[in-house]
């Protein structure tokens, strides 16, 4: 009687298939269908004018993923979690060949053509690149006890979790979750977040970091380097402002799907960008750069890696099969660096790009021995002679302006982000 009365598809909004594609679907006889329906599984309503019944093709869809599950083709969908198949629908980053797009345009170009952070982030926000430059407007630093605080040469990364705690403090519309309050945020929060790369974080040194015209004259100046520099660390701090769902950012995306503030997905992110696998890896391969001793001893070190068919850390990208197109770019500044300062590190990393490319060549291995954009920017980092841990603290104020772009993506999207496990450990008794 109800059938009769209510056209469900109205109120369901589903998606209706006929018996047929219902059973195709599921890969079973009608009469599994029917039994289905009747144990309630699946909601069939009657067609329109008198034509067969139709089938939800969610219920349908929910019950071959369960069926999957159990004949053990969850890991299918674990896999997505490893490099695998996309699991979340995102208008802001697609990765291509030649690099991350924004919002379809090439981070590459971007950088290339001197488009300035801030122009990049407001598009990451907005879809909308400014044509003029961006200067965003700059609030009292909240750094007069910090100072105190922060030991001298603090590792950036370990400083800005507590500049955002203080941030967050100070700001009682901290909870605003409108996309034009988060955006304010972020603009005063990046640039906070540059000062942070000060080794001693003096009020004195933060304060005339801050005073800079934009993101990354702030970020030379807390390092101690001229203001020219600002237009270097603009090409690195646009190749590196978003790179789709890499880790720190699906970290954010799960705290803004809890409604979470800005603060705290920023400081999520943080914690997860921390990672040697993630963020720090420059640091990393600075490391190695320095236990090969020298560039004279390059060619030895890579040699000996290679006759275990291994490759210095920084080297291939799962993404990037013939090579990350971030790493180019950064590469040619370090390289026209390099040389004028003599630093030691710096021509060290450059001759083992050089040595892994040219075994690379000789082997016919190239596509799996390209630098990726973390040994480029563990090089050009020690081609402007500050430390490794500067690589890190660039890495997260690039990405925080991705970091935003997704918490303000998928609050407006709107759901929970609460993947399932399948279980696999010892059975209920």
């Amino acid at each position: 009687m109800v059938d009769r009365m209510v056209d469900q598809r109205r109120i369901d909004d589903q998606r209706w298939v006929d018996s047929r594609t219902a059973a195709k679907h599921l890969g079973i006889h009608l009469r599994s269908l029917y039994a289905y329906v009747s144990r309630g599984l699946v909601r069939s309503v009657p067609g329109q004018e008198g034509r067969p019944r139709l089938y939800a093709l969610d219920d349908l869809e929910r019950l071959r993923v369960r069926r999957d599950a159990r004949a053990g083709h969850g890991a299918v969908a674990a896999g997505a979690l490893r490099w695998g198949e996309p699991v979340l629908d995102s208008a802001i980053t697609a990765i291509t060949p030649r690099g991350p797009a924004y919002r379809g345009r090439l981070a590459s170009e971007l950088a290339a053509s001197g488009v300035g952070f801030e122009n990049v982030a407001e598009l990451l926000w907005s879809g909308y690149l400014p044509q003029e430059s961006v200067m965003w407007p700059r609030s009292a630093p909240p750094v007069a006890q910090l100072g105190r605080l922060v030991p001298y040469g603090a590792r950036p990364l370990d400083v800005m979790p507590i500049l955002i705690d203080v941030a967050a403090l100070a700001d009682p519309q901290r909870h605003d979750g409108r996309p034009d309050s988060i955006i304010a945020r972020g603009r005063s929060v990046i640039p906070l977040l540059a000062a942070a790369l000060s080794p001693d974080f003096a009020a004195a040194t933060v304060t005339r970091a801050l005073g800079a015209g934009n993101v990354a004259v702030v970020a030379a100046r807390a390092l101690g380097l001229e203001d020219s520099v600002g237009k270097i660390l603009d090409v690195v701090l646009v190749l590196l402002a978003d790179h789709e769902l890499n880790a720190s950012s699906f970290t954010a995306r799960i705290a803004a799907s809890t409604g979470a503030d800005p603060y705290s997905c920023v400081a999520a992110a943080l914690a997860t960008l921390s990672g040697p696998r993630h963020g720090t890896a420059a640091e990393l391969i600075a490391r190695y750069a320095d236990e090969v001793g020298g560039p004279e001893q390059a060619r030895a070190a890579v040699r000996a890696l290679r006759k275990k068919g291994d490759v210095p850390p920084g080297f291939g990208h799962l993404l990037y099969p013939k090579g990350d197109p971030r790493a180019a770019p950064l590469l040619a500044l370090a390289r026209e660096l390099a040389p004028d300062r003599s630093l030691k590190r710096a021509r060290t990393l450059l001759a083992i790009v050089d040595a892994v490319e040219e075994s690379a060549r000789r082997d016919k291995h190239r596509s799996s021995s390209q630098p990726n954009v973390d040994v480029a920017l563990a090089t050009l980092v020690a081609a402007l002679g500050v430390q490794p841990s500067a690589a890190s603290g660039l890495f997260a104020i690039a990405r925080s302006a991705g970091w935003l772009a997704h918490v303000l993506e998928q609050r407006a999207a709107g759901f929970l982000l609460r993947p399932r496990a399948r279980y696999v450990g010892v059975p209920l008794a």
